[in-house]
């Protein structure tokens, strides 16, 4: 992915002004102040750019898991789901015949909107479409039970029930169109707006927020809009070149409920009192978390990679005897746990007991003694243990 000079400092603005049957006016605008947002766009295209000259393709397959899982715990989590992280990896483990519980079919419906997404995005020709929308939203939805929702269908409601979005802790209350004729012809004039900007060389940086904004402003369906606008924002960004980050989004917005909701009507509220670049704050936040995910990324992979190399020293350590078995064992056990663990809980555990059953004390000691010498196991100030390459600072 490659930012030119022009693209960051873009000028032109696109807007597309509706008149709807019902509902009333709609206006899709850029509405973003390019002076407040070319600095925070350089800061995201450098960071791409840092991130993509590291090593990916040593760790690509084990940073891909990591970022779906945390990725659709953080925008399942949005939503009100309740299953942990390692609960959401046990679900994309099993095969789809065996998934009944809906919590776990909603894990394994954001990957498979997800896969949709990522196939489609690679696609030379690709353009976001109402029939995509559709396509995601079918997928996000699939075998979830709703009193009203059906997969790939537009909500049309009926007189007697009503629409809100948002709640007063947010910003206040807000009431989408209604009436399906209303919403199937906004969504037709938002891809068709959107397109128009990739036409004018609208960077994906822009785009992708405004597309989820939007999008959320019609709020199309019965259930699922808040899923399936992530999964458009990502594909969007997804088409430009960003690989992981998109899909990263996700956790950020979670981690940050409360000011991502919130933003949603602040820019809405901007845009009816014609303030200028209403959408502002709400693409100035996409592009804070695109900032962050990227340099978290980064460094996930220099982490990685430290491991890669680690594993690689010690195996040769142990085949050239420079560490004993039992000391191989302590270093692979140590680093296959998410977290480090405390010496003494080291000394309980009892494959390590089972290492030394017949061995004396002075062994034990000895071996951690040499592997700390060596570098290879650190011992931090309070207690924990970890391998040579991620020594706590």
């Amino acid at each position: 992915m490659d930012i030119s000079d022009d693209e960051i400092l873009f000028s032109n603005e696109v807007v597309d002004r509706v008149e709807t049957s019902r509902f009333g006016p709609f206006t899709f605008q850029i509405g973003v102040d390019r002076h407040e947002a070319a600095m925070p766009l350089q800061r995201v295209a450098d960071a791409q750019a840092r991130f993509m000259s590291s090593p990916l393709s040593h760790v690509a397959n084990r940073l891909d898991q990591e970022v779906l899982v945390s990725s659709i715990f953080g925008t399942n989590t949005i939503e009100g789901g309740t299953l942990t992280e390692e609960e959401i990896r046990d679900a994309l483990e099993l095969d789809p015949a065996q998934v009944q519980a809906e919590e776990q079919r909603r894990a394994v419906n954001i990957r498979t909107a997800y896969d949709i997404a990522q196939r489609s995005a690679q696609g030379p020709h690709w353009r976001l479409s109402v029939d995509f929308i559709k396509q995601i939203h079918a997928a996000v939805t699939d075998g979830i039970s709703h009193k009203y929702n059906q997969p790939g269908r537009l909500r049309n409601n009926p007189k007697n029930i009503m629409t809100h979005v948002g709640d007063a802790a947010h910003g206040g209350r807000y009431k989408p169109p209604q009436y399906e004729g209303d919403i199937e012809l906004l969504l037709d004039h938002l891809t068709k707006w959107h397109n128009e900007l990739v036409t004018a060389e609208i960077p994906a940086l822009i785009r992708a927020p405004l597309a989820h904004y939007y999008f959320e402003l019609i709020h199309p369906f019965w259930d699922g809009n808040g899923r399936v606008g992530r999964v458009l924002e990502a594909t969007v960004l997804h088409g430009a070149g960003f690989r992981y980050a998109p899909f990263a989004m996700a956790r950020y917005y979670m981690e940050r409920i409360d000011q991502y909701f919130s933003l949603f009507n602040l820019c809405r509220k901007r845009a009816n009192k014609k303030a200028t670049g209403p959408n502002t704050p709400f693409v100035l936040f996409h592009l804070e978390g695109m900032l962050a995910g990227i340099n978290r990324l980064h460094d996930r992979v220099n982490a990685m990679v430290k491991s890669l190399l680690f594993e690689t020293r010690i195996r040769h350590l142990r085949d050239t005897k420079g560490i004993n078995p039992r000391q191989y064992a302590i270093l692979t056990q140590v680093m296959e746990r998410d977290r480090p663990l405390s010496i003494d809980a080291l000394r309980r555990a009892p494959w390590y007991e089972a290492l030394y059953a017949k061995l004396g004390d002075k062994t034990r000691q000895r071996d951690l003694s040499t592997l700390r010498e060596q570098g290879l196991l650190s011992v931090d100030e309070k207690g924990f243990v970890w391998p040579g390459f991620a020594r706590s600072k």
